[in-house]
């Protein structure tokens, strides 16, 4: 899609003005209620549609199709990170009033961070056709290893704090307690960090990770850099409220990292065909209509099976409780909760 400069900053200043909003609505930190998550979900939701119906009106059905296929699956990729959120916010027990600063800033350095790797990786695409085979090989590999942890069953329960967040610890220090929404605070005459810039720092450094997995994903959707930019951007801004709406659902996804293996080696593959395709090997080449219709059937199976999945287990534990409790000795007393003869004549 032949997208101009004004286009662009016509974009650029209209999402700048949503993320305004959205950090005006959150700039007094409160715990975040079930009502007001869902509500700003929805909002984001719809805004992505109508973003994604006004492309298919002023430019064209493909590139539309482009646009949802990369927001589902970025979406379907930002709820797999939403865990190791919820992971780094235990670690450093963030007080559940500040939870959502701490995931507004995150989303502000996920979009910087993805907008720099956005802009290199469209120069090296438009440069080097052959970095489609590394895109591609790198999205299987992925897509193993998620299969490799999923059969593992091996459940992280905690965060390891890497050794850049470390070193900037030990060079800065950190208050023992948090200071509201203060980053840093002066004491002994030192300034140092408080636990929010940490945490803040985790979050991070966590998401030039998830980048490593969503941009080659997206570039095997589209490459049309517009579209890779503002389907991550749609995507990411309605992070925060995804968080505090499905927080507690999160556990129960139990086969959400098979669908995403399945998702990107879909997309690995279709990275590799793509690339054979642009060096002459007549190779079939997979539609982004068919790609749409993949990736959202395997989201929807996948979320199914979870849910059943969870409900069988959360039964069995029932169950399990409910037997192991009646077999607690003493419970053999009279159940009209009448003493024994004995104890009455003592």
């Amino acid at each position: 899609m032949d997208v101009s400069l004004t286009v662009w900053v016509l974009t650029i200043l209209g999402l700048s003005v949503l993320i305004g909003a959205d950090f005006f609505i959150g700039r007094k930190p409160h715990d975040v209620s079930i009502k007001e998550a869902g509500i700003w979900t929805i909002v984001w939701i719809v805004l992505a549609a109508l973003f994604g119906i006004g492309i298919a009106i002023w430019g064209n059905s493909q590139a539309s199709g482009e646009f949802f296929a990369g927001y589902i699956t970025e979406k379907s990729l930002s709820v797999d990170n939403l865990f190791v959120f919820v992971l780094i916010m235990a670690k450093f027990s963030v007080p559940s009033h500040l939870q959502q600063r701490v995931l507004l800033i995150g989303v502000l350095i996920a979009l910087v961070l993805r907008a720099i790797f956005i802009a290199a990786g469209a120069a090296i695409i438009a440069s080097f056709s052959w970095v489609f085979y590394i895109f591609g090989a790198f999205l299987i590999y992925t897509a193993w290893k998620l299969i490799q942890e999923a059969r593992s069953g091996e459940d992280e329960d905690d965060f390891e704090e890497n050794r850049l967040l470390k070193s900037v610890e030990k060079r800065f220090g950190v208050a023992d307690r948090y200071h509201g929404t203060k980053l840093f605070i002066h004491e002994n005459g030192k300034r140092i960090m408080t636990p929010l810039m940490v945490v803040m720092l985790a979050i991070g450094t966590t998401d030039i990770l998830f980048a490593l997995d969503s941009i080659p994903a997206i570039f095997g959707l589209t490459q049309d850099p517009y579209i890779v930019f503002t389907a991550n951007a749609f995507a990411l801004m309605g992070l925060r409220q995804l968080y505090f709406l499905i927080g507690g659902l999160l556990k129960k996804l139990v086969h959400l990292s098979y669908g995403l293996s399945v998702i990107l080696g879909f997309i690995g593959v279709k990275l590799v065909l793509h690339a054979l395709h642009e060096n002459g090997v007549h190779v079939p080449e997979i539609s982004i209509g068919f790609s749409l219709a993949v990736i959202g059937g395997v989201l929807v199976i996948t979320t199914i099976t979870s849910l059943i999945a969870s409900k069988k287990q959360a039964q069995r534990e029932a169950a399990e409780a409910a037997a192991a409790g009646g077999d607690k000795p003493g419970d053999d007393k009279p159940v009209d909760g009448s003493q024994d003869k004995d104890s009455v004549e003592a």
